[in-house]
């Protein structure tokens, strides 16, 4: 429910694949992408010009100060899985931030987690368990106990408080099992999300450097295993801001 040429804004970014699927869907957009890495930047752009696509740009910003754009600049913000690059503090600015960005019902959707999926790894899970209470001691997410991020219920509650209105939730789950086409992506970003959480995970002593060494070979032979299983969820809210 966008109008015929509608302004779309897709914060953090990164390589710009969901702004570039959209202005691929919506040919008579105009797609805005922004990242705080030029690299991704860079690239996100060389795949527009690759693709053709002239109706999407990308631009380095930094999310966590206030965006170049005027007031009511566009009619839909997306943001994606920003459990890790803000900290709990962080999302009412931004919610904030996006409501004076959008236009009088204009569309605010945030895509986040919960956990980080369940799979038969043992290991995985975990090294999931260890990074939900480091990022929980962190700043990060919403939880109270570190069972789990708590993302849904913590934007949810965000939202409604900003004064988002009409505010919708869904739910997606996809299957990352070894014999799936999504499974090399699943493990390659298993692989490098938990080496990058290493120098957290020991600083917050949850763990030892040599059983973290220990326990991620073990974690990359089980995701290996013949009947590894995966199943992710992840959750959209999006609601409009109050026509006047």
């Amino acid at each position: 429910e966008l109008p015929p040429v509608a302004q779309i804004l897709d914060i953090a970014c990164g390589p710009g694949g969901w702004a570039l699927d959209v202005a691929y869907e919506l040919p008579d957009a105009e797609v805005c992408g922004v990242d705080i890495s030029r690299i991704m930047i860079d690239y996100a752009n060389a795949r527009a010009r690759s693709q053709q696509r002239i109706n999407v740009s990308f631009g380095e910003m930094d999310i966590l100060r206030p965006l170049d754009f005027a007031d009511a600049s566009f009619d839909m913000i997306n943001a994606r899985f920003l459990y890790v690059a803000l900290k709990r503090d962080a999302w009412p600015g931004l919610i904030a931030e996006c409501k004076r960005l959008l236009r009088p019902g204009g569309i605010l959707r945030l895509t986040e987690v919960d956990d980080f999926g369940v799979t038969s790894s043992p290991t995985y899970e975990e090294f999931g368990i260890l990074n939900m209470q480091a990022l929980m001691h962190a700043g990060y997410g919403f939880s109270s106990d570190g069972r789990s991020l708590s993302m849904s219920q913590g934007l949810l509650r965000l939202c409604k408080e900003a004064g988002i209105v009409d505010l919708h939730l869904m739910a997606s789950v996809a299957d990352y099992s070894i014999e799936t086409d999504g499974w090399p992506d699943f493990y390659h970003n298993g692989e490098v999300a938990v080496l990058q959480t290493k120098p957290m995970l020991i600083k917050s002593g949850l763990i030892s450097a040599e059983k973290f060494e220990k326990l991620y070979q073990q974690m990359v032979f089980e995701m290996h295993a013949e009947k590894f299983t995966a199943v992710w969820h992840s959750t959209s809210i999006w609601g409009r801001t109050p026509i006047l």
